[in-house]
Order: C-alpha cells, then sequence, then structure tokens
C-alpha cells in the first residue's frame, strides 16, 4: 500500500514539474510573463526595505533583505502579484511586484569589484568612446538609467550625467535600446 501511495505522489510532483516546465517554457518562448510584460526584463527596487523570499508568498521565509531603493535587478519569472528576481550577484529570489520599480538603474561593472583600486568605469560626455570622461565610477556603483541606444546607455550618479557603454553596465541587456 505505502508503495502504491508513493507511486501516486511522485507521479503527481511529476506532472505538476512537467506542467510548470510547459509553462515556462512557453512563457520563454512568447518572450512575455503572464502580465503581458517581457521577461526577463530589469527594473528596480523601489522600497528602503525589500525582503526577498524563497517563495512567492508572506509564507515563505527571508532569504535577504534589501536595504537599499534603486537596486537594479532582473524578472526573470512572474507568479500572480510576485515577481521571481535576480540581482547582479546571481542571489534569486521572490519579491512582491509593489515593491519593485520600472524605474531603470544599473550597477557599474559589478564583475570588478574587488580586482583593485585602479579599475574604473568611464562616463563620457558624449556617446562614443573618444569623447571627453566626465565621470570615472568605481565598480558598483549604481547609476540611473535614462536611455540605452544598444551600446551606450545615458545615465546619472549624484547629479553628474554622461554615457556609459554599454557593456560594462549590469542592468541593460546587450543591444537593448529604450527610451
Amino acid at each position: 500500500m505505502r508503495n502504491h501511495i508513493l507511486r501516486i505522489c511522485l507521479a503527481a510532483v511529476a506532472g505538476l514539474a512537467t506542467a510548470f516546465t510547459a509553462v515556462s517554457s512557453a512563457e520563454a518562448q512568447a518572450g512575455k510573463g503572464p502580465s503581458g510584460l517581457p521577461l526577463p526584463r530589469f527594473v528596480s527596487i523601489k522600497a528602503r526595505s525589500v525582503n526577498l523570499r524563497v517563495g512567492p508568498s508572506i509564507d515563505y521565509a527571508i532569504a535577504w533583505r534589501y536595504l537599499k531603493s534603486g537596486i537594479p535587478v532582473e524578472i526573470i519569472q512572474e507568479y500572480d502579484n510576485w515577481r521571481r528576481v535576480r540581482d547582479a550577484d546571481g542571489t534569486e529570489g521572490w519579491v512582491n511586484q509593489a515593491l519593485l520599480s520600472g524605474d531603470r538603474t544599473a550597477i557599474a561593472a559589478p564583475w570588478m569589484r574587488g580586482k583593485g583600486d585602479d579599475i574604473f568605469v568611464n562616463m563620457r560626455r558624449d556617446a562614443q568612446s573618444t569623447s571627453a570622461v566626465v565621470a570615472k565610477l568605481a565598480p558598483g556603483v549604481i547609476v540611473h538609467v535614462g536611455e540605452c541606444n544598444g551600446d551606450w546607455c545615458h545615465a546619472d550618479v549624484d547629479g553628474t550625467d554622461g554615457w556609459i557603454a554599454q557593456s560594462e553596465l549590469w542592468g541593460a541587456y546587450p543591444g537593448e535600446a529604450f527610451k
């Protein structure tokens, strides 16, 4: 009898996994989540304190807490009013959509953090590698992004604005253009 119940439970779990995979595959192929918005997509943390949960409900444990607004995250999945997000360090979890903003932010070369004090990301006056440097950003600095043209993003940090090579930012996809 136990073996029969175990087989039924395993079959049910396998069926749910197959259904979930089918939905996820359909979403990935369509490029849109249940909200009708693209998946994946970048957004930012809206509130000063946001809990990252292990599942899509307040009943799930808190895995991490963001203590600053404006941090860019990538939405990789949607479930009801919950969004599964990934941050620049690769940490994943679920956040209520009300705690996220469509405002675009990005992190300057987070992959270069800790590589040396002489490494900077150049913010330039114009969207050209030969343009004058208006600021040198340390890896990990968060910038507000106004637009990207596929190669360069116009950004602002602490009142200084300029253009940053899109390849040096985490928060905009390669080749992504938006205003």
